[in-house]
């Protein structure tokens, strides 16, 4: 009995890793039917209520997400989450990670209001259990910051923005990847009310720090040259929009062919 236990371990062990790689390699059908297995596996040795089987449970979750099926993933999120809820309590880091993925998922189907309850539960808790400063906190503030900025409640979104810029450039330092998205992120907040000249100089901002920090040539350096260039389109200034559109243009044929 204890052998064949040890080999279903194994075996689910070595499962799971290929459902990892299937998931990273966006192989969503070889990753579901894995995880599937996974978490029956793990289901039936450990218990429904074990981490690793809630963990299988959160893996398969993630790969309906990401095949955009909102329905399978929410019913399966909301079983995580009160399944950890009840097992590890509702200050225990998994279930609030798991609180924070229902809340995505809420947020990719517009669903604001659902999103927006959660992830100030989810916030307020890492507050209190984590600190303020905490990188998952930090987390939880830009996301409720992007869903207010999906409603257009840019007052909100801004106040919230500026307090993580604050403490991000603090905890992790202006250079960070966290830091210039949540500046850049700010900088789309003055964009969509047309305050120009901030949306401009945090602009400038980021793309000189991406720059330095990630390479003329990387992705994110290039979307923040884009969003410059639309900075200066809708205050109609062309030959600086041209001027940078061009070398985006260039660099995208040179990086992405």
């Amino acid at each position: 009995m204890l052998l064949n236990w040890i080999s279903k371990r194994y075996d689910d062990d070595r499962y799971s890793k290929f459902g990892l790689v299937f998931r990273e390699n966006g192989d969503w059908e070889e990753a579901e039917n894995l995880d599937i297995q996974v978490m029956k596996t793990r289901n039936e040795v450990l218990g429904q209520e074990h981490p690793d089987t809630l963990t299988s449970m959160s893996n398969l979750a993630s790969t309906y997400w990401n095949q955009g099926r909102w329905n399978e993933a929410e019913q399966l999120g909301i079983q995580v989450m009160d399944l950890r809820k009840r097992v590890l309590g509702q200050e225990h880091p998994d279930t609030l990670t798991s609180m924070s993925n229902l809340a995505s998922i809420y947020r990719n189907q517009g669903r604001w209001n659902e999103a927006e309850q959660l992830q100030i539960q989810v916030m307020d808790l890492r507050k209190r259990v984590l600190g303020q400063e905490h990188p998952d906190t930090l987390s939880s503030m830009s996301n409720l910051a992007s869903t207010y900025r999906n409603q257009g409640r840019w007052n909100k979104a801004e106040q919230l923005e500026i307090q993580v810029i604050d403490l991000s450039k603090r905890v992790l330092g202006q250079e960070h990847p966290h830091t210039l998205s949540s500046m850049s992120n700010l900088a789309s907040a003055y964009r969509n009310q047309g305050r120009w000249n901030e949306a401009e100089q945090l602009e400038i901002q980021v793309i000189d720090l991406r720059k330095r920090v990630l390479g003329q040539k990387h992705p994110h350096t290039l979307t923040s040259m884009s969003n410059l260039a639309s900075t200066y389109r809708n205050q109609e200034r062309w030959n600086e929009a041209e001027q940078l559109e061009i070398q985006v243009m260039d660099l995208r044929k040179t990086v992405l062919g």
